[in-house]
Order: structure tokens, then C-alpha cells, then sequence
């Protein structure tokens, strides 16, 4: 991960950290992020901007917002502490009206609110 992925990364969780949705802060250990267009290009994928998996965040394109980090880092966040339920949950529930999406969004809208 370059550098100024990694900066982009450690400002997002200090943005997460200052939220308490769970029990214990974001971890960042084996976290890593992978700008990966082409999937975008595929079906499932070409709504999304960024898409998270348990320990790795896609992203569409390098030049990203700030807040889709965060809203993608609070996805590992949420798979930190429920691994099977939250990925499941889009299965069961959907994406629309999945709590762990609202949440997501949720926290990237309310993080950025206070920052200062």
C-alpha cells in the first residue's frame, strides 16, 4: 500500500474511533486497500464505488472521497465483530435496507460531521 493510501487509511479510522458502534476500535492489522477498476466493470460490481471484504477494500479508482473509506472501512469494522452475520445479512436482507449498509452510511455522514 503506498503512502498516501495509508495516510487516507489512518484518517478514516481516527474518523471510525471517534464513533462507538461496537465494543472494540476498528483493527487495522492485515487491512490493505486494492484500487482494482476492472472489476468495477463487471455486473454485480458497476454500482458500487468501493466494495469490502473481511480484511481488503476495493476501490473503483484511486481518486476516491474520503467518506466512501470510511463507509468501507466501517464494513470491515462490522465483519470484525460479526463475521458470518454481517456478509450474510446482505443475502438474507438485501442491500437497500440492510442495517449494517445503513450504519455504514451512517458513520461515513456522521464521522465527517465531526471532524473539526
Amino acid at each position: 500500500m503506498d503512502r498516501e493510501t495509508h495516510e487516507a487509511l489512518a484518517r478514516a479510522r481516527r474518523r471510525l474511533d471517534r464513533l462507538e458502534l461496537y465494543p472494540r476500535p476498528v483493527s487495522m492489522r492485515g487491512v490493505r486497500v486494492l484500487v482494482v477498476p476492472w472489476l468495477f466493470r463487471l455486473p454485480w460490481f458497476r454500482r458500487f464505488d468501493g466494495y469490502a471484504l473481511h480484511w481488503t477494500i476495493l476501490l473503483r479508482a484511486r481518486e476516491t472521497g474520503e467518506d466512501l473509506l470510511v463507509h468501507e472501512l466501517c464494513h470491515v469494522w462490522q465483519m470484525q465483530h460479526h463475521p458470518i452475520r454481517m456478509p450474510l445479512s446482505y443475502v438474507l436482507l438485501g442491500y437497500d435496507d440492510n442495517p449494517y449498509e445503513l450504519e455504514a452510511a451512517d458513520a461515513a455522514r456522521g464521522a465527517s460531521s465531526v471532524l473539526p
